[in-house]
């Protein structure tokens, strides 16, 4: 069923209620390319895109074509449980990157939303260590975040609706 939206955010169609914001993926398109020039403004030219999967495999993905870059890799890290539902402490869970395949590597790691940026600093601290360089792209940033990405394509304070977990599952968790 396709909600009717009362607002639009300024200059995307984005729909924007009080409580909620509805990404579509046209829209989600449009980020996704619009983050990918950011990354070319900035002149950063990463080796390897980092996927935090879930919510970040379908920005990753777009993200390597912009960009050109093949070399894909994607880490698990749970921590939302349902809606403002989390975990205590984001998890990472197997299988993990290889590091010895990102020494040396810039890398920018790819997620739907910075929200309590828990997430991204788990990913980032997992990484440092072993890579030239790691930034960070999000589709989304809201203003608790503990990390700031070096490229947002959107900020907001509302819950975000993604195309890919608006309608309920097809089958139920294990």
């Amino acid at each position: 069923m396709v909600q009717e939206c009362p607002y639009t955010s300024a200059g995307h169609n984005v729909c924007v209620t009080d409580e909620r914001e509805f990404l579509t993926w046209p829209l989600f398109g449009t980020s996704v390319r619009e983050l990918a020039q950011q990354v070319v403004d900035d002149g950063y030219r990463p080796d390897l895109i980092l996927s935090i999967a879930r919510g970040g495999l379908a920005l990753g993905m777009g993200l390597g074509y912009a960009l050109s870059v093949k070399n894909l890799s994607v880490i698990n890290v749970e921590f939302y449980t349902g809606v403002d539902e989390r975990l205590e402490m984001p998890i990472v869970l197997p299988p993990t990157p290889d590091l010895v395949d990102l020494s040396g590597l810039k890398v920018l790691i790819a997620d739907d939303v910075a929200d309590t940026g828990r997430t991204l600093e788990i990913v980032k601290e997992f990484v440092a260590d072993h890579v030239a360089e790691a930034r960070i792209a999000v589709v989304y940033e809201k203003p608790q975040t503990v990390v700031r990405p070096e490229y947002v394509w959107r900020r907001t304070e509302s819950w975000i609706e993604f195309p890919w977990s608006t309608e309920a599952p097809l089958l139920s968790a294990p």
